[in-house]
């Protein structure tokens, strides 16, 4: 019997580097080991460190320490806290970048995202990270195309995790992609987990930009905050900031990275969600709560801003 292939999966370890999702990984590909076919390929699970000196990234961790190879994936786990400072991170940079042009697939979780961009291999792909991160994310990697609103993105060869917890999902996709679909959704079934199907935005809040510097717009900001975003008339909206309705529209743009109907919404939708959340009333009466009378016209803009309807997000979180 021809012995079985291993595919090498490298993960990240830096300073900082969440030992839970380097463990839980690890412990995720080893299950997947235990439910492949016959014949079918292995995975080979590796944990990466730099030396505290300048040097060459070394193997302190391998499943399987009598093969040859090198990684077809590494992944990056998150850090605790803030992103990785720019300088600590480019150590990883070159490292990675070489892996990547021999044919390494890389992923990342959460603000692992961060050593990623250092690469420059992001720009112009579509990442995410995790959604408290966004403009941090788009000031230091302004060519990366960021979806926060995913839990997941898989483009091409990079797949990046949203949230902490995501290495979970990045994990599945992995398997997915070693070992297929099969093996996959059975790992997930014998960790009690859902596939990787979810979105970032079913659990992200509505966090708008309040530091731009400009007080008429942050004036026009805390009144809608205040009043629940029921009246965004423009006239009115221009009014409170004292400025002419294109020069308003446009440095609101500017300021909030929304129109002021996408910024009222999410408001809108922000309030529906703590209603529905925690308390009993009808769809209809929400609706009407937070200021839509057309209660088809506010599940529309709920499910486009959640991704899920709002029926579905009360039987999923419901207090």
């Amino acid at each position: 019997m021809q012995p079985k292939t291993h595919l090498e999966i490298g993960i990240l370890i830096y300073p900082g580097a969440q030992m839970a999702a380097v463990l839980g990984l690890t412990d995720l590909f080893q299950a997947a080991n235990g439910l492949e076919n016959a014949g079918q390929s292995r995975l080979r699970i590796s944990h990466w460190e730099f030396p505290a000196e300048d040097g060459a990234p070394l193997r302190v961790f391998d499943s399987a320490p009598h093969e040859e190879g090198e990684p077809v994936v590494i992944v990056v786990p998150p850090a605790f806290g803030n992103p990785i400072a720019q300088d600590v991170a480019r150590r990883y940079a070159a490292w990675l970048r070489e892996r990547h042009a021999v044919g390494a697939a890389l992923g990342s979780v959460c603000t692992g995202s961060f050593i990623l961009g250092e690469t420059g291999l992001l720009d112009g792909r579509r990442v995410t990270t995790h959604w408290t991160f966004d403009d941090h994310m788009r000031t230091r990697f302004p060519k990366v195309r960021l979806d926060v609103d995913q839990l997941i993105v898989e483009d091409g060869d990079i797949i990046t995790g949203g949230g902490a917890m995501s290495w979970i999902d990045v994990g599945l996709r992995i398997v997915d992609r070693l070992l297929g679909p099969s093996v996959m959704i059975k790992t997930a079934r014998s960790l009690l987990v859902d596939p990787p199907h979810r979105e970032q935005r079913y659990y992200s809040t509505f966090a708008p930009r309040l530091m731009h510097g400009d007080a008429a717009i942050l004036k026009v900001q805390h009144w809608l905050q205040a009043t629940g975003a029921k009246d965004a008339d423009l006239a009115r909206l221009a009014e409170i900031a004292g400025l002419e309705g294109r020069t308003f529209l446009r440095r609101f743009k500017k300021a909030t990275g929304f129109t002021t109907t996408e910024y009222a919404q999410r408001i809108r939708v922000s309030i529906a969600r703590d209603l529905l959340q925690t308390g009993t009333l009808p769809l209809d009466q929400v609706a009407w709560e937070v200021g839509y009378s057309d209660a088809g016209a506010f599940r529309k803009v709920f499910t486009r801003i959640v991704g899920l309807t709002p029926g579905d997000y009360r039987q999923r979180f419901r207090a």
